[in-house]
């Protein structure tokens, strides 16, 4: 296994990713008509919608009915979503900023533009900055350019990101101010965009910003000058991989590696070599170089595990502020059909639960005294070992393992019997449910009271469940990876995946995936 996805480290490890949206058809608008005459069908869904969206009381009505008014090239499809990004239901926002996101002619879009202007309300600026980051609407304006000084820093964010999506390098002078913002999400925001750009205008900022005191920001910093590659970003990423530890360690390794086609990985001692020996001659290698690095890395991975990282069941990582999420449902009490794979393995049963508390139990004794973790275990409800992450010392450890030992399933099949016999609460098999999202939410921190809960120690998660989603806010697979990517665009936690158990897990790939982690597959 490698350190980290290199795709994670090279192209998406900054705070606040820009959404892949991103990365879509962009609407270059020179050309595009500037007027598409509405038909008589798109009159009709327009009134059918005034008519009748109030009168939807369930989420998916009303969904679907904002969704009907995609295609439909007119103004008065602003006029009757802008509302609707005030909702109060994430996913009528989600859809309404989709449907703005899509047009094609400059009336509805200028129309859009013309509106962002007399905005007040910071939600409904926010969403029309979201639609048109989605859009690529190229075209500035100076109600665009006054949202990066909106008081609102949600509203400077959104701005940056959708003056990033016009994918123009001359608006790249236009980020540079909030580089130097009072808000982590608003300066990571800058950096990520003048990095998207390919603007030279990120390096002088990202070099200072590799001494922030918010490790977002100096991930952000570290991607940008990995991207933007220049000879003078050399000395002070050898610098930071000095400073740094964990995570961020193996990103500026990475960085280093992207400016240089060397693979010298975390040994600052070659790389302070190398560079005192070619510094007053080297030139950046160019893009053929560097795919020959990366095909060597690939076939050479085991070289790049770290030495002082966390490992669980195959994955490692250098981070240093771990969480491990650990499901505790009912099916979890169910034997491994494989087992001859866990053979060698000295558990003490074939069920999933021995399985993996024995593991979590020997990952916990061997965590190095400076690694700070945490341990969660889920089924209906979210039990947390402790309030927050903890120093690995042996006190902590002995707890911790002692925690893992005593993990138990909760309302397995076993506790059907019971069940059949009128002894309900005994079965407690209301207790065995898997709810994923409450588990992923409480992880990341949406449930604290901290006003800005994005700021977080925590930067890496492994999360191991065995059963889909049948309990929660949220059950639906893509609805809870579209709330969790949203959550982590903020936070920047690698979401590394562990799938047991004979589901469908298309889900936990795709979590660990958008979420710049590892999914592994521990069969049935």
């Amino acid at each position: 296994m490698p350190i980290l996805p290199r795709p994670f480290l090279i192209s998406i490890l900054a705070c606040v990713p820009l959404p892949l949206a991103l990365s879509g058809a962009r609407a270059a608008l020179e050309g595009v008509p500037a007027v598409e005459p509405a038909s008589s069908v798109d009159d009709e869904i327009i009134a059918e919608f005034k008519k009748y969206y109030r009168k939807f009381k369930e989420v998916d009505q009303k969904i679907e009915a904002i969704l009907a008014l995609e295609g439909v090239e007119s103004t008065e499809v602003v006029d009757v979503l802008l509302p609707l990004l005030s909702a109060s239901e994430v996913e009528v926002v989600e859809a309404a900023t989709r449907v703005l996101g899509q047009f094609k002619t400059r009336g509805p879009i200028d129309h859009l533009f013309a509106k962002l202007e007399k905005e007040k309300k910071p939600e409904r600026r926010a969403g029309i900055l979201d639609a048109v980051m989605r859009g690529g609407y190229v075209d500035l304006g100076e109600a665009l350019l006054e949202c990066l000084e909106d008081r609102d820093w949600n509203v400077r964010r959104m701005a940056l990101m959708a003056v990033a999506a016009g994918g123009k390098p001359e608006n790249a002078a236009h980020c540079l101010p909030l580089c130097d913002d009072k808000e982590i999400a608003v300066r990571c925001a800058a950096l990520d965009g003048l990095s998207l750009m390919g603007s030279d205008l990120v390096r002088s900022p990202a070099m200072k910003s590799l001494g922030d005191s918010a490790w977002q920001v100096r991930a952000c910093a570290i991607h940008a000058l990995g991207n933007v590659r220049h000879k003078d970003s050399m000395l002070p990423l050898i610098e930071a991989l000095e400073r740094e530890e964990g995570r961020l360690r193996a990103d500026v390794a990475a960085a280093l590696e992207n400016l240089t086609a060397r693979s010298f990985g975390q040994r600052i001692e070659l790389w302070q070599r190398f560079w005192s020996n070619y510094k007053d001659r080297y030139e950046i290698p160019t893009d053929a170089e560097l795919a020959a690095l990366r095909a060597k890395q690939a076939e050479h991975a085991e070289i790049y595990k770290p030495s002082d990282g966390v490992a669980f069941h195959g994955v490692d990582t250098p981070s240093r502020r771990v969480l491990f999420i650990i499901d505790v449902s009912g099916s979890m009490e169910n034997e491994v059909v494989d087992r001859e794979r866990f053979a060698d393995g000295e558990y003490p049963s074939f069920s999933r639960m021995d399985i993996v508390k024995t593991e979590l139990a020997r990952t916990i004794e061997g965590l190095e005294s400076y690694v700070e973790f945490n341990i969660l275990a889920f089924a209906t409800e979210v039990k947390k070992w402790k309030k927050g992450l903890t120093r690995a010392n042996v006190l902590n450890k002995s707890s911790a393992m002692d925690f893992a030992r005593k993990l138990e399933p909760l309302g397995g099949a076993s506790k059907q019997e019971l069940a059949a016999v009128g002894l309900v609460g005994a079965a407690g098999l209301g207790a065995g449910k898997t709810n994923t999202y409450g588990a992923l939410a409480a992880g990341l921190g949406l449930d604290s009271k901290k006003p800005k809960g994005y700021d977080t120690k925590l930067d890496t998660i492994f999360f191991l469940s065995d059963g889909k989603p049948t309990t929660g806010q949220f059950t639906d697979r893509d609805e809870i990876l579209r709330e969790i990517k949203r959550a982590n665009d903020l936070r920047r936690i690698v979401i590394h995946t562990i799938a047991l158990g004979q589901f469908e897990k298309g889900f936990m790939r795709r979590l660990a995936k958008e979420n710049g982690g590892v999914f592994v597959d521990l069969g049935e």
